[in-house]
């Protein structure tokens, strides 16, 4: 059974113009693309969306990032999407990032790692619903 999973090309990744080679790197695992866009997050939209992490020590450098620049969310779809997904896009720390991943090819520390995936099937309906209502998704 397909899995749905969120996927965001992050300011860094944007602003070094690797959208292209990330959205050809997950069609090419065989993810379909439900919904894509591109979008700056305010503030507060940020502060919702990484909610989770508040109060931790990196919270306000992460809102700061988030919101430096435009960012493109995807709506992605797959069988074990949430997993596959994780395991295409590497480890949060692109240092560590296994060759071939696509945080070791575009990512550069912990934070600027190129692009967020969801980390479960639960969060990724919350995510993917975050960016996309319903009618803005296609074939899934």
């Amino acid at each position: 059974m397909e899995e749905r999973t969120l996927l965001i090309v992050k300011p860094d990744a944007v602003s070094q113009h690797h959208m292209g080679s990330i959205i050809t790197m997950v069609e090419a695992e065989g993810f379909r693309i439900l919904g894509m866009k591109m979008t700056q997050l305010d503030r507060e939209q940020a502060g919702a969306f990484y909610a989770v992490h508040q109060g931790k020590p990196f919270y306000e450098e992460l809102l700061d990032f988030m919101t430096s620049g435009p960012i493109v969310p995807m709506a992605l779809s797959r069988k074990e999407g949430v997993s596959y997904l994780r395991q295409v896009v590497g480890a949060t720390n692109s240092r560590e990032a296994a060759e071939g991943t696509i945080r070791a090819q575009f990512g550069t520390d912990v934070q600027q790692n190129a692009v967020h995936a969801s980390d479960s099937p639960e969060n990724a309906a919350k995510e993917v619903a975050f960016f996309f209502a319903e009618d803005e998704r296609f074939g899934g």
